[in-house]
């Protein structure tokens, strides 16, 4: 990989993806029924053009790319997945973090592609503006034009390139400036997939909160059916002077799941952009996140947590730029690796010439279940400022034996025994969840999966 300057954080090189893996990725395109929505609108041609374009050129990345060095995707090229067509299947139940018999405005995307008999937009101030970007590509054509592949380019990573070949459909969320949505805005999506094949999706989803406004989005990512499923994500954020955006995501897909997601965030003068992303589904699971300070007094918080066990592999990816003075960012990562799984942590703040008074914090902390357990973790400060204050942590251990002894001579067996230190080790990271409600929500996931680990 390129050493990148102060202004990019990380661009990608041949030399770290594999172009042999391409054309197994690409050649269904061609097959696709009825092409892409919005076909023919030029500056989406060119999208989609120079993604396929970069793709083919590049293809899957490859552990001879440093960022990619402990998530290995070789089996990928190897599957041959379909694209996910539209998807009628009956969903019994959506995940929510309301309460029972509340409703409140909600996206629904099964396999890809937007539901609107399980959708609901009702309710919201006036202006804001949601639905699925396959609608959007007529109504909403300059905004679109204006900010898609405007953070998250075709020739940065070969997975954004790739989403970018497919773009059909995904979230368009919008906040005029000044306004406030109460209510949290949930984006749902199912994996349903194919008996007997495998099948992928790209989701293209864009988040824009204008000067002063604020919003609250909830993803749910979870899975119906056994079938091999990839879900390659990608979400860009424009977060306004003054503005917050509060971004929650639960990944809970099926077993046999690939979930790759890219999050690409920019935040203006005085902006906060404020991420959690829970994990406990998938086969194979990398998020990252790329939050960019652009204004002063800008803040970012990008957090979360994982429980892992199996054979399951998760991967987070972080970077934090600063590129203007007096900006916060704050890191706090937790997470629990049971079995013969495996955990990767890497988290980047790199802080730019002149941005002078930055405060940067990052923590990361596992706890191994097993002696086969494993976690990988690379903590980075890339620092071209004098005047900062950053730091990072880094832990792995096991459970206090101690501890564990103290609840078992109160006459707690040792499963619950077990659950109730697991809990209070996520306990920190679940607090950086600022809206209550939802963090009640993530705290019963996290509750659950104990349950299902007795």
């Amino acid at each position: 990989m390129s050493n990148p300057s102060p202004l990019q954080p990380m661009t990608y090189s041949t030399r770290g993806a594999d172009p042999a893996t391409a054309p197994g990725f690409l050649a269904p395109l061609d097959a696709l029924p009825g092409g892409l929505p919005g076909a023919g609108l030029p500056w989406l041609d060119d999208l989609r053009s120079a993604g396929r374009e970069r793709f083919a050129a590049v293809g899957l990345p490859t552990i001879r790319n440093e960022s990619w060095r402990y998530t290995n995707l070789r089996d990928l090229g190897k599957v041959g997945f379909e694209p996910a067509g539209a998807s009628a299947a009956a969903i019994d139940l959506l995940p929510t973090v309301r309460a029972a018999g509340e409703s409140g405005p909600r996206l629904v995307f099964v396999d890809g592609r937007f539901r609107a008999d399980l959708s609901a937009t009702a309710g919201l101030p006036a202006g804001v503006e949601l639905l699925g970007l396959a609608d959007a590509f007529a109504s909403h054509g300059e905004l679109l034009a204006a900010h898609l592949g405007r953070l998250a380019a075709a020739d940065d990573r070969p997975l954004v390139a790739l989403n970018s070949a497919y773009l059909a459909d995904g979230p368009l969320l919008r906040v005029p400036a000044g306004v406030q949505v109460d209510q949290p805005v949930e984006l749902v999506f199912v994996s349903v997939g194919t008996e007997g094949a495998a099948t992928a999706r790209h989701p293209r989803s864009l988040l824009i909160v204008e000067a002063g406004a604020r919003a609250v989005v909830v993803e749910h990512h979870v899975g119906q059916g056994a079938g091999t499923t990839l879900a390659n994500h990608v979400t860009e954020v424009f977060v306004g002077e003054g503005a917050t955006l509060h971004h929650y995501k639960a990944q809970r897909e099926g077993a046999a799941a690939v979930h790759l997601a890219h999050i690409a965030a920019t935040v203006a003068t005085g902006g906060c952009y404020d991420n959690y992303i829970l994990t406990t589904g998938g086969r194979l699971s990398r998020n990252e996140v790329v939050s960019r300070l652009d204004g002063t007094e800008a803040r970012t918080h990008v957090s979360g947590g994982y429980l892992v066990r199996g054979n399951q592999h998760v991967d987070t990816t972080t970077v934090i730029v600063h590129a203007q003075p007096n900006g916060t960012s704050r890191e706090v990562y937790k997470g629990v690796i049971g079995d013969s799984a495996r955990a990767v942590f890497q988290g980047k703040i790199t802080v730019c010439p002149g941005a002078q008074k930055t405060d940067g914090y990052q923590l990361n902390r596992a706890l191994l279940l097993s002696d086969t357990a494993e976690i990988d973790s690379k903590p980075e400060l890339e620092i071209h400022a004098d005047d900062v204050k950053c730091s990072h942590g880094c832990t792995a251990g096991e459970l206090d034996d101690d501890a564990l002894f103290y609840l078992r001579a109160r006459g707690i067996d040792r499963d619950t025994a077990q659950g109730l230190l697991i809990g209070a080790f996520l306990a920190e990271s679940l607090e950086e969840i600022a809206e209550e409600s939802i963090r009640d929500a993530f705290q019963r996931i996290v509750s659950g999966w104990l349950e299902e680990q007795k």
